[in-house]
């Protein structure tokens, strides 16, 4: 999971087995903490944002730290976010060949503490998504 900021912040939760709304819940909290502001959240429609966790989180007071905007059904081309995952893919772990899921994983941590360390790239996915923010 990850989010962006216009500045060319990335934030990641990167973990070994399929996230769910609870996962949703807790990104969002540490993102709300971490950044101290209000969240203008823009996401697609995954299932994951859409369950009982995170209409019970937005209910029980995280729609004061929280603004969400969804995304049409599925239009990947209007998400910045995106744009990290393409470059990751095609760019830092092109040609990536992992022996287990465990180095998977070590080797996209790699790839996104790259990533972060040119957040000019990171600002331009929000133009590649057409938004000029």
């Amino acid at each position: 999971m990850s989010g962006i900021t216009p500045q060319g912040q990335l934030f990641t939760l990167i973990r070994d087995y399929p996230l769910t709304g609870v996962e949703s819940v807790t990104f969002l909290n540490a993102l709300h903490r971490r950044l101290e502001r209000k969240l203008l959240v823009i996401w697609d429609g995954s299932p994951i944002h859409r369950g009982a966790d995170v209409k019970d989180f937005l209910s029980n007071g995280g729609s004061r730290g929280v603004h969400l905007e969804q995304l049409p059904p599925y239009a990947p081309d209007l998400n910045p976010d995106e744009g990290t995952w393409q470059y990751l893919k095609r760019v830092e772990m092109r040609n990536l060949c992992c022996l287990n899921l465990s180095h998977l994983h070590h080797e996209l941590t790699l790839a996104v503490a790259r990533l972060r360390r040119r957040p000019h790239i990171i600002r331009s996915f929000f133009a590649g998504a057409g938004l000029s923010i």
